[in-house]
């Protein structure tokens, strides 16, 4: 109880501060602001390992795409991936809720960053331009999308069905995708108290390639995704 406590109050502090220091760059170049992005990643990992001895283990490095457009699609328990991709990745540009946009400061950020936004289970005009938003955005940018295809934080054991969204990108856009399984639930869960002396890895798995259909897609990055999620619980 007292080492949550003390992680999620020099946690937090740590991200006010940081987006305190890096307000003024909203007025400047976006390449300001992705920076405090990985300034919150490394101050993440630093907090778990200092105040909650959490080790954190990077498989699959050698798996990383290099050279070419792609996008990521990883599990996700916690917000520790949230965070904590934006150092091991080129400030991925992230899908997100609508409702995000609204949170004062925080939502400032995630709009100068470049994410992008949608309404959940909603037909409206933003949404039925989303892909050609996606399209545009990837084109100009060598940055790497990123997305979370379970759609929510989830439980390290559950293991929901992928949404369909992952392969309409992967149709779309016809590049690579990156898989990456994460178990950061058994440290940091959606609910709860956090755990210490535990182990967060995250497994970057093999590209899989452009030119299957949907279906080939979503089952191939699905049973990938939840097959190493089973080994490293």
């Amino acid at each position: 109880m007292i080492r949550n406590l003390i992680f999620s109050i020099f946690f937090f502090s740590g991200i006010i501060l940081i987006s305190l220091i890096f307000l003024p760059a909203f007025f400047l170049p976006q390449k300001i602001v992705l920076l405090g992005g990985k300034i919150m990643g490394y101050w993440t990992g630093l907090c778990l390992r200092v105040f909650l001895s959490t080790k954190i283990i990077i498989k699959g490095k050698d798996n990383i795409i290099n050279g070419e457009k792609f996008f990521i699609a990883a599990s996700h328990q916690s917000m520790f991936e949230t965070f904590y991709l934006q150092t091991i990745y080129n400030s991925p540009i992230f899908i997100l809720k609508k409702e995000l946009l609204l949170i004062p400061i925080f939502g400032w950020y995630l709009r100068k960053i470049g994410s992008i936004s949608i309404k959940r289970n909603k037909i409206t005009k933003d949404n039925l331009g989303f892909f050609e938003d996606i399209r545009k955005i990837i084109s100009n940018s060598k940055r790497p999308l990123i997305i979370f295809p379970q759609g929510t934080r989830v439980l390290p054991n559950e293991r929901p069905p992928f949404k369909k969204g992952a392969s309409r990108i992967y149709e779309e856009l016809k590049i690579a995708c990156q898989p990456v399984a994460i178990n950061s639930g058994y440290v940091w869960p959606k609910k709860g108290l956090k755990n210490s002396y535990r182990t967060i890895t995250i497994s970057i798995l093999q590209p899989i390639a452009p030119g299957l259909s949907k279906e080939e897609f979503i089952k191939n990055l699905e049973s990938n995704i939840y097959e190493e999620l089973n080994l490293l619980n």
